[in-house]
């Protein structure tokens, strides 16, 4: 019976036999387009299937090979579907011969669903992506950015909290009273130093004493040479003037020497302040008997500027000048090269605003000198006038003109006792910071020199034992011991000072921070005041200048 029964009919379907095509929209196509997918290299015909099995080794015979596993460039290695519906074709390939690796463990870019419209071509999508990967979005430049700010600050307030709970003493010092002192070439000035402290280290709470120039000068050299060579920063002393001292002498009156011996003082001032605010320099016993000590300090005759060791000092400059440029370390740290190029950085834009700060004080001082001269000539100009309500009226332009020389006259002062003394200030605090970073390169010579050394003392103990010399090799094993304890100790020597500089910077950023944030707001606060009194003035000679009938 089963021989006998019949297959079912085909009532709503062909019937399929071998010969028939099964890709009739794809020959039209081929006719359509020449340039289409060729399944079968063997013939020139339709793509058709005439048995199940694909070459696919003859998809891309005779191209050129891409391989997949390359960075450049992307290729999708997966195409969905729906992306490439029947009927599309992908002439390119087919014209240019080449043949894609779809076996490679490189990295693949994945194409979406409904990415490849129908009649699309591969070529198009690689340039897509390789344009997707010439131009990254700057999203993330702009991210990194704003990061690495925020972390810089926060890093900023953790190390200013960090330094405000090590530090639960307070310290007030301020100089005051200059008095000049002598005669002729012979004369100086004297400065009152009140100490007001409740560190127990102090034998008092209240310290008043009178101290000298030179003092100032002695006792910063005294700090320098104990802890600069261990990395730690050393406030600047106010620079020696010369031209300033030779006027104070030779001039009898001080009225002409006032704006120099203001200038000094403050600058003492903040010397004093800032090294007390170091936890370890306030400590210093030199530091503390330049406080509380009565009577005189022994003379510091190095620090005259004509002196025997004024003149070595100029030369041990000259010839660390030299090293620097002649001596190149190394770096390996990112961190020390970082903050080098951050420190020459901020030394240059220092500079040009303090030379900005100073043509800003000459000009407020220039306005302020030719205010004067408008309010004089107002004046007489108002004597000579008839007119009773104009006379009037110019004789309050040249009050108020005058109020207003006043006011310019002050702001001037503002600008260069606050804004351009800190950029000056900060600009020489930058050069003790690279004086302790040029330590840094010393310790690391003084190693490296040893470690040569060490070589060369195991080369002549080598070259001793071969030619059999042994009663020489117990000297030559000394040496070399001797020189492997310096080799350990430089090394130790350079971690410290490594390690030491590091907490001194972040300590000098803290407070480069908070002094910068101190005085800027000072100084806004007391320009908005000198733009008030300035309206206040104007708004007062209004009615008058109205008043002209």
């Amino acid at each position: 019976m089963a021989d006998e029964r019949e297959p079912p009919p085909f009532e709503e379907y062909y019937s399929i036999k071998d010969e028939d095509d099964l890709f009739a929209d794809a020959s039209e196509t081929k006719k359509e387009e020449p340039a289409s997918l060729v399944l079968n290299d063997e013939s020139n015909g339709p793509a058709s299937l005439p048995d199940t099995k694909l070459k696919t080794e003859d998809l891309f015979a005779g191209g050129t090979e891409i391989a997949l596993d390359s960075e450049p460039e992307m290729i999708p290695s997966e195409t969905p579907t729906d992306a490439q519906p029947a009927g599309s074709t992908l002439p390119t390939l087919e014209s240019g011969g080449t043949e894609v690796k779809l076996d490679s463990d490189a990295e693949e870019t994945e194409t979406p669903p409904g990415a490849q419209p129908a009649g699309s071509s591969l070529p198009s999508v690689v340039s897509e992506s390789s344009r997707a990967d010439e131009e990254p979005p700057r999203v993330g430049i702009t991210h990194t950015s704003t990061t690495s700010t925020a972390m810089s600050a926060t890093a900023i307030k953790q190390a200013k909290d960090e330094i405000e709970e090590e530090d639960p003493y307070s310290i007030e010092i301020k100089v005051c009273e200059p008095q000049r002192m002598g005669d002729g070439m012979g004369a100086y000035i004297v400065y009152k130093v009140i100490t007001k402290t409740n560190i127990p280290a102090f034998r008092k709470s209240t310290m008043t004493v009178l101290r000298r120039f030179s003092d100032f000068l002695g006792l910063h050299e005294k700090l320098a040479l104990k802890y600069i060579h261990l990395g730690r920063i050393v406030p600047p002393a106010p620079e020696k003037s010369v031209i300033g001292m030779t006027k104070i002498k030779m001039n009898k009156e001080e009225s002409g020497s006032v704006e120099f011996i203001e200038r000094r003082r403050l600058a003492l001032e903040r010397f004093l302040v800032r090294t007390s605010a170091h936890p370890v320099l306030r400590m210093d016993p030199d530091f503390r008997d330049f406080l509380e000590q009565d009577g005189d300090l022994p003379r510091a005759t190095s620090t005259s500027a004509l002196s025997g060791a004024g003149v070595m000092r100029l030369f041990h400059r000259v010839g660390d000048a030299v090293e620097k440029i002649t001596y190149k370390m190394d770096e390996t740290d990112e961190w020390f090269e970082e903050k080098q190029q951050q420190i020459e950085s901020l030394d240059t834009q220092l500079q040009k605003l303090h030379r900005s700060v100073e043509a800003l004080v000459q000009h407020r001082r220039e306005l302020s000198m030719t205010t004067g001269q408008f309010a004089k000539s107002a004046a007489m100009l108002g004597n000579a006038e008839e007119h009773t309500a104009l006379s009037r009226a110019l004789s309050q332009l040249a009050e108020t003109e005058e109020k207003v020389e006043q006011l310019h006259k002050e702001q001037a002062d503002e600008d260069y006792y606050v804004i351009s003394e800190l950029l000056k200030d900060y600009i020489n605090m930058i050069q003790s910071v690279k004086e302790v970073f040029h330590e840094r390169v010393k310790c690391y010579r003084n190693w490296k020199d040893a470690e040569v050394m060490l070589a060369r003392k195991r080369e002549n103990k080598a070259r001793l034992e071969m030619a059999h010399k042994t009663d020489k090799v117990p000297q030559a094993q000394q040496e070399i011991t001797e020189w492997e304890q310096k080799v350990e100790k430089g090394q130790e020597d350079f971690e410290k000072i490594s390690d030491m500089i590091r907490k001194e910077v972040k300590r000098f950023e803290v407070c480069r921070v908070t002094d910068f944030k101190t005085v800027v707001i000072s100084y806004l606060e007391h320009l908005m005041e000198t733009q008030q009194k300035l309206i206040k003035h104007w708004e007062a000679f209004l009615p008058e200048a109205k008043a002209i009938v």
